[in-house]
């Protein structure tokens, strides 16, 4: 009953419901309505028109329907009745290759844009957003009908749609081209892209593809009655269906959230305001003189009340002094063990020295012989100027991921570029037609300077060679991408925006009145676009170069500001020439093209151009060139050096005697014993194979002069003050006084030479083969010295005593003497009765400490701040070419070098797991690698990675999609058809199902890669791999695996030193955390980045250690082998380290304050000082502890007398002269590493030596050796000495 109360209002509502369904079915029905269908006439470029068309959608032919489900799948509903025909589903199809190809990595990022040319070409409401503003008659021939084509069409968009499709598509990658893909598809550069200028481009019939005019109007409201498209669309960080995944985090930064941001930098250690160690070094100085003044005033107070004064005479009348107490008791053990040691040494080499000089004959023959013997492997000797040999261990890290990367990759292009001015053109301005803001051009961008430079760029194409009787040109040794279908060069110019014609340079488009486009507009548009196929004017030319890549302005352009390429003041042509690995004859080639490149350039003669330059060879060619002109300054330098020898070894008492007393051919002998030295460890290496480098022939004969020398004028000098003993022979003078002063020469010889041997251990190879070399030639001097020079020294005396001349010696003197006189010279004089005294003065004393102390504390605090690294125009001299080059390149650098993140041999790619780790797209981790170098790239400042990485496996990927046109088989053979290609047998590699749709796996993975690395880039198919990726993959197992890849990207610009090192550094730890994140750590594979100058620098990441190491390891040697050789006089030996640890300090500081950088030269200088220092103060230290004077001060003061005036005329003088010299040398490496630190080195080395080094052991030298004073008092009883020693 109450059913069917309610059933008369029900039937009314029913009613009314069907009464508003035919109120609105109408207007349904009239909505779907079309504005075109079908395609008729075509447009002079050849692209078809379409059919206007008013009236309801047609169904589709069922031949379509694959094609509207795979393009438009919205629109495949009931019978699929639409606005367009199968036709124009074909022409959509095609037109989307391109888009597909870049965008498709993004899958909401494609289904917002094919939705945005579905709805134009085929929905069947088009009549609601279309509206056609221009048609013309088309009379149609096969169906003899006419038909009205349309020319010009409005497209009513929505806002939030436009936006939406911009937001989702703005972020995905190019990969192949380290640039958003926006960059290839909007028509100008990605930052300079927006919704709105990018539906415009492709909407213009100017951009090549499109047929004619769609004026987009972009509104959220109905405007003039159109109902704007404004489909719903999907976010980047949205999925289209339930299979695919959203976008990447490298195409979808919502995906990634916020930006990553870099660590902020370390913050300066200060304190009070102030650096921290200037602030510590001063409180500890302070705080040190506080200490030591109150010692010295306490003990200067204590002295007073109960002793004399440590300068009064020993007597048996006075009290003894502070250090007179060694005199009681018995001597220990350890005494007595260094006296037996002492007095074994004495006497063997008095014994030795007795013999030298009796068989003088057979003694200089037997030298004489072993000199020839060592000198005939020279005869094998190598020079090392390669600089990857010179700077980088074979073992380093960095040198055997350069043999992986060459190996796998083949080596790293060689590079020939130019850098040209104009000086003489102003810039100019171009003001756009019909209307836009005049645009100002640099001077070298003048059509006339285009010109000049476009002639430069061929006459250097066309330079011919020689090599082996072949003709070699550019075409012969360029890098060509496309080989062997496209033989182009590569030559990186801006004039190959142009395609490197004057045809094109000179294209215009214009009427009698106004020019509408020319080269101007052309070069504005290729500098956003740099890989575009047509530009947007009148003129659609190609950006595109002649060997099928994009020319990217950054790298052809200098002297702009921000991205104004227009402003540029240089142009930059870079000429890339194939490299070769183990292929000689291949590289000779290339070498002699380069050096005809080098002599062209040179002489090239264009008053309006001004070119710097550089080819690969240059550096090392130049250096060769530096080390020839600096031959004469570094034998003016010996010269001077052995002229003094010659002159300072002779003590002439008159002018009479002058060539009797002199010792002008005892001093060339010594000098040539010195450099026989040098030349016999030359040889004996030589013969081992191992190879000199410059280092080791500028440096070492330096060296071995400081040593050697010394040791010569210890030897003379000493000999010159002694006095023959009653009933003495020559031959036991010569041997007494070598048994005194041999064992000195011994322990500052054998110091050094060990010393030098451990420096061997280090992992620079410029500091190995110094240490090597001058070891060996410390150590053979030594002996030659010890044997040959004393037997000459013999020959010598035995000449003057006869008092016949010297060099002319079968001429007698004018004077008659008994005997060769024993003397004192001026600068013994000086030193024994002004010098020394003077110094060690109670007053004085003190200063110095402070003054030293204080010179330490600086050096301490400043160290940390000598840079690291090596200017590369340093290398140069100053007159090169290179230098002007390497001065602009600063200049006007805009890119960085290339940097490869090479994945090594063992990855799985053909697995889903593998490939996530490696891949930047959709369904990839987000720690993948590609991923993490992308990340990297967003904070570029502090990574200095400088763009996202190009990625072969994603864009594999893309090209292998079944949507896309690339990847396509001939049906009878199964073989690659290019996408150019019009063959009806060609067919997709992969179907179109959701299968064939996902990634290809397993054997479909390797089965398609090498015709996508093969394929070459073309105009439906952008992707093709061979131009990018030809190199970055290596096939292993006969083609049936995949080896070896790398992922390519750029450092930002790197200038300095500091630069280079901070890139190398972090691009590591990026790898470093790539190969961790992976998780391969265990498979015995790794992620590793490679850059061409990796090899130079990395010696930089570790040189702080390496420097610490082997100074250590010298210092630690010196201190062993000095304990050892002054008889267990372990406190003598640590005098001697402290002093030359502070003179190596002190070198950190005269570096910064000089401006010396730390690197291989700089350290194999510091190790040399290391071992002049030991010349400075071993001598000086023995003497002092073989003293038996009464008090440290005496002995202080009697071994500086004794010994100073030799170290001083030996090394300090002989040095200063031939330093003196390097001053005028031309080379800037000379000049700074070389005058300098020589300089440095023997200034600290003399002032520590002569000064500090006597005044601390006046203080705090070891005590007196009783066993030594007992046996020197038993050796001199009864003689004159026994008066000199003890009074």
């Amino acid at each position: 009953m109450r059913s069917e109360q309610r059933s008369p209002r029900w039937g009314l509502c029913s009613l009314s419901l069907l009464a508003w369904l035919l109120v609105l079915l109408p207007v349904q029905v009239l909505s779907q309505s079309c504005v075109w269908y079908g395609e008729c006439g075509m447009n002079p470029e050849g692209k078809r028109y379409n059919c206007k068309y008013t009236g309801l959608p047609i169904p589709l032919p069922k031949d379509g329907y694959d094609l509207m489900q795979e393009l438009c799948p919205g629109l495949f509903f009931d019978n699929v009745s639409i606005c367009c025909d199968v036709q124009q589903l074909q022409t959509l199809k095609n037109n989307l290759q391109l888009p597909l190809q870049f965008l498709s990595r993004c899958p909401s990022c494609f289904y917002n844009l094919i939705n945005l040319f579905c709805e134009l070409t085929c929905s069947p409401h088009q009549v609601d957003f279309l509206n056609v503003t221009n048609t013309v008659p088309y009379y149609d021939p096969v169906t003899k009908k006419n038909k009205t084509s349309i020319t010009e069409l409005q497209y009513y968009i929505g806002e939030s749609f436009a936006n939406a499709m911009y937001n989702a598509c703005k972020d995905v990658e190019a990969p192949s081209s380290n640039d958003k893909a926006l960059g290839l598809l909007c028509g100008k550069d990605a930052k300079d892209c927006n919704a709105t200028n990018w539906i415009e481009y492709m909407f213009s019939k100017n951009n090549g593809q499109t047929p004619f005019s769609i004026i987009p109007i972009f509104s959220d409201i109905s405007v003039r009655g159109m109902s704007p498209m404004n489909n719903a669309t999907k976010g980047c960080n949205e999925s289209t269906d339930n299979v695919t995944g959203p976008c990447s985090c490298q195409d979808c930064s919502l995906v990634c959230g916020p930006k990553p941001q870099p660590p902020p930098p370390p913050a300066p250690w200060l304190l009070l305001g102030l650096d921290a160690m200037y602030v510590i070094m001063w409180i500890a100085y302070m705080g040190f003189l506080l200490v030591f003044f109150a010692v010295i005033f306490g003990v200067w107070c204590y002295r007073k009340r109960h002793f004399v004064s440590e300068y009064t005479p020993i007597d048996s009348n006075i009290a003894f002094s502070v250090n007179s107490r060694h005199d009681n008791g018995e001597a220990s053990c350890g005494e007595r063990l260094g006296e037996r040691f002492e007095n074994c040494l004495r006497l063997t080499f008095m014994s030795w020295g007795a013999f030298c000089v009796r068989n003088p004959r057979p003694v200089v023959l037997f030298s004489l012989v072993f000199i020839a013997m060592c000198c005939s492997g020279m005869m094998y000797m190598k020079i090392t100027t390669n600089p990857v040999d010179l700077w980088s261990s074979p073992s380093s890290q960095a040198r055997k991921e350069k043999q992986y990367f060459d190996t796998h990759f083949g080596p790293f292009f060689r590079t020939e570029q130019l850098i040209i001015r104009a000086p003489h053109s102003k810039p100019h301005i171009y003001s756009p037609y019909p209307s836009g803001a005049d645009v100002p051009f640099g001077p070298p961008l003048d059509k006339d300077i285009l010109y000049q430079v476009l002639d430069l760029q061929n006459a250097i194409e066309n330079i011919t060679a020689s090599y082996d009787n072949e003709t070699v040109m550019l075409k012969d040794i360029c890098l060509a991408p496309l080989a062997p279908y496209n033989n182009n060069c590569t030559i990186l110019s801006v004039l190959n925006y142009f395609q490197n014609s004057y045809s094109v340079l000179n294209h215009s488009v214009g009427d009698e009145f106004f020019v509408y486009a020319d080269y101007h507009t052309h070069f504005l548009y290729c500098v956003r676009a740099p890989a575009s196929l047509n530009d947007t004017s009148e003129l659609h030319d190609p950006c595109l170069g002649t060997f099928g890549g994009p020319v990217f302005p950054w790298l052809v352009l200098g002297g702009y500001d921000d991205e104004n390429y227009n402003n540029a003041t240089a142009l930059v042509i870079t000429f890339p020439v194939q490299n070769y690995y183990n292929e000689t004859h291949k590289l000779m080639r290339a070498l002699a093209w380069e050096k005809e490149f080098i002599s062209f350039v040179k002489n090239y003669q264009n008053s309006n151009l001004t070119i710097s330059f550089s080819a690969e060879r240059s550096i090392e060619d130049e250096i060769n060139r530096e080390s020839n002109s600096d031959i004469s300054t570094v034998l003016i330098s010996y010269a001077v050096m052995f002229l003094y020898i010659s002159i300072a070894l002779g003590h002439i008492r008159s002018c009479n005697r002058f060539l009797v007393d002199s010792k002008i051919s005892l001093g060339i002998a010594g000098i040539l014993i010195v450099l026989s030295s040098v030349a016999c460890s030359l040889g004996i290496f030589s013969y081992f194979g191992i190879p000199l480098t410059l280092i080791v022939i500028e440096v070492i004969p330096f060296l071995v002069l400081a040593v050697g020398v010394d040791n010569i004028f210890i030897i003379v000098q000493t000999f010159q003050r002694d006095e023959r003993l009653p009933g003495e022979t020559l031959d036991k003078q010569i041997g007494r006084i070598l048994g005194d002063v041999a064992p000195s020469i011994l322990l500052s010889s054998f110091s050094e030479t060990v010393a030098f041997f451990l420096g061997t251990l280090s992992t620079m190879p410029a500091v190995r083969t110094f240490s090597l070399f001058a070891g060996m030639a410390v150590f053979i001097d030594f002996l030659l010295q010890i044997t040959c020079f004393i037997s000459l020294l013999g020959l010598d005396i035995k000449r003057q005593e006869r008092n016949q001349m010297d060099i002319l010696c079968c001429i007698k003197g004018g004077e008659e003497e008994s005997g060769v006189q024993h003397s004192e010279s001026i600068l013994l004089l000086f030193f024994k009765d002004l010098y020394s005294p003077c110094l060690l003065k109670d007053w004085l004393r003190p200063i110095v400490i402070s003054l030293f102390v204080g010179l330490l504390s600086f050096s301490i605090a400043v160290a940390h701040k000598v840079e690291i690294g090596l200017d590369q125009s340093l290398s140069m001299p100053d007159d090169s070419y290179v230098m002007d080059y390497l001065h602009y390149l600063s200049k006007y650098l805009h890119a960085g070098p290339p940097v490869y993140f090479v994945l090594e041999e063992g990855h799985n790619y053909t697995s889903l797991e593998g490939q996530n780790m490696v891949c930047g797209g959709v369904g990839c981790n987000n720690n993948s690698l590609v991923q993490q170098v992308f990340t990297a790239a967003e904070i570029d400042s502090y990574t200095r990675i400088g763009f996202p990485p190009s990625s072969w496996i994603d864009d594999y990927f893309d090209w292998v999609k079944p949507q896309s046109s690339c990847c396509r088989v001939y049906n009878t053979t199964g073989q690659f058809c290019n996408a150019s290609v019009v063959d009806v047998s060609c067919m997709r590699c992969r179907p179109l199902t959701e299968e064939g749709k996902q990634r290809p796996q397993g054997g479909n993975f390797i089965k398609f890669l090498p015709m996508f690395l093969s394929d070459n880039p073309n105009p439906k198919c952008g992707k093709g791999g061979h131009a990018a990726y030809s190199s970055a993959v290596n096939f292993i197992n006969n083609n049936s695996d995949v080896g070896a890849t790398y992922f390519m990207t750029y450092h930002t610009v790197l200038k300095t030193s500091a630069d280079f090192i901070d890139a190398m550094k972090k691009a590591r730890i990026i790898a470093d955390n790539i190969t961790e994140t992976m998780g391969i750590k265990e498979k015995n594979y790794r992620v590793f980045p490679y850059s061409v100058f990796y090899v130079f620098y990395e010696q930089y990441l570790t040189i702080v250690h390496d420097t610490i190491f082997n100074l250590s390891v010298s210092l630690g040697s010196i201190f062993l082998v000095t304990t050892v050789l002054l008889g267990s006089e372990v406190w003598a030996a640590v005098m001697v380290s402290i002093t030359i640890a502070m003179i190596l300090v002190n070198m950190f500081g005269i570096m910064w304050l000089w401006s010396i950088s730390l690197n291989a030269v700089s350290l194999v200088n510091l190790v040399m000082s290391c071992g002049i220092s030991v010349e400075f103060c071993s001598h000086v230290t023995r003497a002092f502890t073989v003293s038996t004077k009464g008090s440290r001060a005496e002995r202080a003061q009697e071994a500086l007398s004794r010994m100073g005036s030799s170290v001083f005329s030996g090394i300090t003088l002989t040095k200063f002269a031939g330093i003196v010299v390097l001053f005028f040398s031309k080379s800037q490496i000379f000049q700074i590493f070389y005058f300098r630190m020589y300089l440095a080195m023997v200034v600290l080395g003399a002032a520590h030596g002569l000064i500090f080094l006597p005044v601390m052991l006046s203080y705090i030298g070891p005590s007196i050796n009783k066993a030594k004073t007992r046996a020197a008092q038993e050796r001199y009883k009864g003689t004159e000495r026994e008066r000199l020693l003890y009074f």
